[in-house]
């Protein structure tokens, strides 16, 4: 028996035995659509725990995507549920991005040309825009696959303790503390700044990187979702990328 398990305006996702279907608005981008399949199948050639694409279909004249059914509960459900164990499921959040940062996937986009290109796009003044690009030229050129959309929403734990990472959409190649200042900005965004500050202390404790250089990401991080900033968002983004002004 089909169940849709997840709903907004552009997509609905349904279990369907031991399959996922992601359908598609008819209004969305069908090279999006394609897009996003290829950065997935393209992930699933590495060692990490990612459900696999079976089909890409055409359903009630919607496109769908086709994958494998997690069992499990999602990090930030067991978050919510177990309170006490906040600091090992952080640990262990931070533990898998670690490991989704160390890996290399050379076909995917770059970051940086995705970022520009969101910059570009963002409804800001000229000379913002051009302290941002700045910026962002002068950051260093790395090549990590980078998830895009890191959150505990976004990690199945199945019922032996096996992690699953979802939700490729958003892959790129390159500066692991880009994908670090994101994920930063989303516990933010999901109204857990405590949350959010205890993250990157963490993170940056068990990589060795400097506080201060991810925070350098994070006005180039804000801009680039500000593009397609989700009702309620653009205010709390625009403090953000302001900090470029006093710097």
């Amino acid at each position: 028996m089909t169940q849709e398990i997840f709903s907004r305006a552009d997509k609905k996702i349904y279990k369907d035995g031991d399959k996922l279907v992601k359908v598609f608005d008819a209004n969305f981008s069908k090279a999006d659509i394609l897009n996003e399949a290829l950065n997935h199948a393209r992930v699933e050639e590495t060692d990490l725990n990612v459900p696999k694409i079976k089909s890409i279909e055409v359903v009630n004249g919607k496109w769908a995507i086709i994958l494998d059914y997690i069992e499990g509960e999602t990090l930030e459900a067991l978050m919510k549920k177990h309170p006490e164990k906040e600091d090992e499921y952080l640990n262990m959040f931070v533990d898998l991005q670690r490991t989704v940062l160390s890996r290399k996937v050379p076909m995917l986009n770059k970051l940086k040309d995705k970022m520009q290109a969101k910059i570009s796009a963002a409804s800001l003044d000229a000379t913002t825009r051009y302290d941002l690009h700045t910026r962002l030229d002068s950051m260093p050129k790395h090549a990590h696959l980078c998830h895009g959309d890191f959150n505990p929403t976004n990690i199945i734990i199945t019922a032996d303790g096996t992690p699953f990472i979802i939700d490729w959409a958003h892959a790129t190649q390159g500066n692991s503390s880009a994908d670090v200042a994101r994920s930063y900005l989303l516990f933010y965004l999901a109204g857990k700044p405590e949350l959010g500050d205890k993250y990157l202390k963490l993170y940056c404790k068990k990589s060795d990187t400097a506080i201060q250089y991810v925070q350098r990401w994070i006005p180039i991080v804000a801009a680039s979702r500000l593009a397609k900033a989700k009702e309620g968002e653009e205010e709390f983004l625009r403090k953000w990328i302001d900090v470029v002004e006093y710097e």
